[in-house]
């Protein structure tokens, strides 16, 4: 039985209510919950949270499936406070136990002293941007994807802790061009090939 741990990173603040990426994290609930093969444990950064009991959420999971918004090309801040939180209290404590490099020899190794090693992430992201922003030559991110461009660091941060990726999936101009119905089409087909196939 494959264990499953939904964040949902939509944070409520300013005129954003967080409902796109609740629709999508309350549609992976769903889809974890619906088969057998899975157990689920999910968290909600608005709510409160023990920071302990997050840990062994991380430590407890095979695939630890993040959602979030992207404002001004960043995580929100109460996500971002979440990892920081989150990650500091695992710590030699089911996260990681170093930044993997020894005194003897402080020049190489960094990013080896990850504890959760043999398990797997998927990362979901919403923008105001077109995906045309990221795909044609001379608009803004200059053909770079969300994964290799603006979102680089949460990768690798997420390798610092031994997370190895799988496929990732971006939902764009949710501002101004939503399209809920396909976008969760879309979403449960990406479930589908990554999870049951």
């Amino acid at each position: 039985m494959k264990k499953i741990f939904i964040i949902n990173g939509g944070q409520k603040f300013g005129h954003s209510g967080g409902r796109f990426n609740e629709t999508i994290a309350n549609a992976s609930i769903e889809f974890f919950e619906s088969n057998p093969n899975f157990q689920v444990k999910t968290t909600n950064i608005n709510d409160e949270y023990n920071p302990k009991e997050e840990v062994e959420k991380f430590v407890w999971a095979d695939v630890i499936i993040y959602h979030t918004p992207i404002w001004w090309f960043q995580l929100p801040h109460g996500f971002k406070k979440y990892i920081d939180v989150v990650f500091t209290e695992g710590h030699a404590n089911g996260i990681y136990k170093s930044d993997g490099r020894s005194a003897e020899n402080p020049t190489i190794n960094y990013g080896t002293g990850g504890m959760l090693i043999g398990k797997q992430y998927m990362l979901t992201t919403s923008w105001n941007a077109p995906k045309e922003a990221f795909t044609l030559p001379g608009e803004f991110f200059n053909q770079h994807s969300v994964d290799e461009g603006p979102l680089f660091g949460f990768h690798r941060m997420n390798a610092f802790v031994g997370l190895q990726p799988i496929q990732s999936m971006h939902f764009h101009d949710i501002e101004k061009n939503a399209n809920v119905e396909k976008d969760l089409e879309k979403y449960q087909n990406h479930l589908e090939q990554l999870f049951l196939n």
